[in-house]
């Protein structure tokens, strides 16, 4: 009897091939999107969720759209009738079901050639190997407590995986407000600084984590626990699990449902090897921009005894500070962390040429500090290509974005 991976796995290599000579715009798993090699990286991906409800179920589903060959996908809990406002798939007549069989029987039914692993089981410390062994290119951390998050994100870390994880997104209402940082810079959020704190304390991880959260204050609070009677009652003592809340977040279906779509987003670009610029979460005002703005005309008077260089408007140098240089040191890009603090540093920054010979336009500013400035205007590109070819070809990578942005090309 014929494997119908196999099968499949030979089918799609045929399109592929086919594809590669051919203008056809067929569109099959992302391949008019990420183009053919990238998007058999994301066949051949072995992916683990862990957690099931709002946010994992959108993302393992998204995942399977988009043509990931193998899930793991991992939840102790069932379909319950609160939780069909935002899970992905579950029907009333899914209300009992296991939500790891739920997602995996809806999958194989979109994508019937793959590997769906579903585990009604929990993580805990005995079952790390169990959930995270065979090597996954990727791991999402959608789960809601604290104590079973911190475990899963320490032994990821531990394991060398790459991995996101998703932080809170109950009582919340404005899906602009969702980002895409490192753990080190959520401090908006409450889960996240629990969740920091605790694997900083316990397992020496500050940052290197990606994460899905929101920069919006909770709108509503939690729903009083009351016992079947009305009266009040000791949530502790309704606890299936312990260590896992029976108070009710109240949950608008929506927000976790983009959460999801983000991880799965983020995880199938990775894996494609597409790059992705997120918006830095760092905000400024308009006076830090004109600040930058005036700084970079002074210096062009300074340098050139003039400011006609100077081919940037208030919007472009917004565009330079924040999206090409996350309001940080080109020379620290590589240890990149936003944070508060970065609004003690920020004065301490100024926009200068990268080529000397061409204007002061957006494709051709960086940002330094004044002493590096003062460093870099001192040496001719050539001489920085050839004494420091990765930080010559890193500045040159982030500035073909503005070349992109704003001409078109």
């Amino acid at each position: 009897m014929s494997n119908p991976r196999k099968t499949y796995s030979a089918a799609l290599k045929s399109i592929m091939q086919y594809l590669k000579g051919t203008e056809s715009k067929c569109n099959s798993w992302n391949i008019q999107f990420f183009g053919v090699d990238s998007q058999m990286h994301v066949h051949n991906a072995f992916v683990v969720v862990v957690g099931l409800g709002g946010v994992g179920s959108h993302a393992a589903v998204m995942l399977a759209r988009s043509g990931v060959g193998r899930l793991r996908l991992v939840d102790f809990d069932q379909v319950s009738l609160s939780s069909l406002n935002r899970h992905a798939v579950a029907t009333r007549a899914d209300v009992g079901v296991p939500k790891a069989i739920c997602l995996r029987d809806h999958i194989l039914r979109i994508f019937p050639e793959c590997q769906v692993d579903a585990r009604v089981q929990m993580y805990e410390s005995s079952s790390e190997e169990d959930i995270l062994g065979g090597q996954p290119d990727f791991l999402l951390d959608c789960i809601d407590n604290i104590d079973t998050k911190v475990a899963l994100l320490a032994a990821g870390v531990r394991r060398g995986l790459k991995l996101i994880s998703a932080t809170g997104a109950g009582a919340r209402a404005d899906p602009t407000r969702i980002r895409v940082a490192d753990l080190s810079e959520s401090s908006s959020d409450r889960l996240s600084r629990s969740v920091r704190h605790r694997l900083r304390k316990e397992h020496g991880i500050e940052s290197g984590i990606p994460v899905v959260f929101s920069t919006e204050k909770p709108k509503v609070k939690l729903v009083p626990f009351t016992a079947p009677d009305g009266s009040d009652a000791n949530p502790l003592d309704y606890q299936v699990i312990p260590g896992f809340r029976v108070r009710i977040i109240p949950v608008m279906g929506t927000i976790p449902a983009i959460f999801g779509q983000v991880m799965a987003s983020y995880v199938v670009t990775e894996i494609a090897g597409f790059e992705v610029n997120y918006e830095p979460v760092v905000q400024f005002d308009s006076d830090v921009y004109n600040m930058f703005h005036q700084r970079l005309i002074e210096q062009e008077e300074l340098q050139f005894g003039s400011a006609r260089g100077v081919e940037v408007d208030l919007e472009e140098v917004a565009f330079v500070v924040r999206e090409l240089w996350h309001a940080q040191s080109a020379r620290q890009q590589k240890t990149r962390v936003a944070s508060k603090g970065m609004w003690r540093h920020v004065s301490n920054l100024r926009l200068t040429r990268w080529d000397a010979t061409k204007p002061a336009s957006p494709d051709n500013l960086i940002l330094l500090t004044f002493k590096e400035a003062e460093e870099h205007e001192s040496k001719t590109l050539e001489k920085i290509r050839s004494s420091e070819p990765e930080f010559y070809e890193m500045v040159t990578r982030i500035l073909l974005r503005a070349t992109d942005t704003f001409k078109g090309s």
